[in-house]
């Protein structure tokens, strides 16, 4: 039984990202594929000033629409508390000083290099965006490290001490996800193909069946 192989671009401030880590984690637990998590970092951080020209109704439609869809999904969601992202949402301003993204980042990347990306972003997710408060502090993300079969404090150490090539790979991962054919997330890109949302999963389960895709 042929194994699959994917990768799946993210990001830690993306709601949609998380709405789709844990049902393509599921595939993977399911079917005979491996999904490589190769983290970027969000448009805030590579684009900020899109915040200042997008339409109003865009934000508040993005978190009506992220609501929904964990609800019926039956995902727990909760807006994140602290946001990945310093940013003022009145004025879409996004701060100079940013101590969360970077440091979630590479730890995603890190977690990557072990070949667990997939589950530490999806267990680190569902503490940012599944309403728990400062999940930055305490023993959140030491817990969720180890449910993803990790050492947090090698992760911390690695995301700290060996930030800039870390920052090179994460690089890396952008101009992969572009030359793919897109530029957002959450993005599956399989046999050169991208899937871009966390409402074309189904479509990608179809086109790697096509490929001969097996249950375990």
């Amino acid at each position: 039984m042929p194994t699959l192989q994917a990768d799946l671009f993210y990001s830690f401030r993306s709601p949609y990202s998380h709405l789709a880590i844990g049902r393509y984690r599921a595939l993977t637990q399911s079917h005979a594929v491996e999904i490589a998590l190769r983290p970027v970092y969000p448009l805030a951080v590579r684009e900020p000033d899109f915040y200042g020209w997008s339409n109003p109704n865009w934000l508040p439609y993005l978190m009506r629409d992220v609501a929904r869809l964990a609800e019926f999904h039956g995902i727990p969601f909760g807006p994140p508390r602290p946001d990945p992202i310093v940013q003022d949402l009145a004025t879409r301003r996004i701060a100079a000083e940013q101590p969360y993204i970077g440091w979630i980042t590479r730890m995603g990347q890190a977690a990557a290099r072990r070949g667990k990306g997939l589950a530490f972003a999806h267990e680190a997710g569902q503490l940012i965006w599944g309403g728990a408060e400062n999940w930055h502090e305490g023993d959140h993300l030491a817990g969720a490290a180890e449910r993803a079969g990790l050492d947090f404090a090698q992760l911390d150490a690695e995301a700290r001490d060996n930030a800039d090539a870390l920052d090179a790979e994460i690089a890396a991962n952008q101009q992969a996800l572009e030359a793919a054919g897109h530029w957002g997330v959450p993005t599956l890109v399989f046999q050169d193909e991208p899937f871009f949302g966390q409402d074309r999963i189904e479509v990608v389960k179809w086109r790697m069946e096509q490929a001969g895709l097996a249950r375990r």
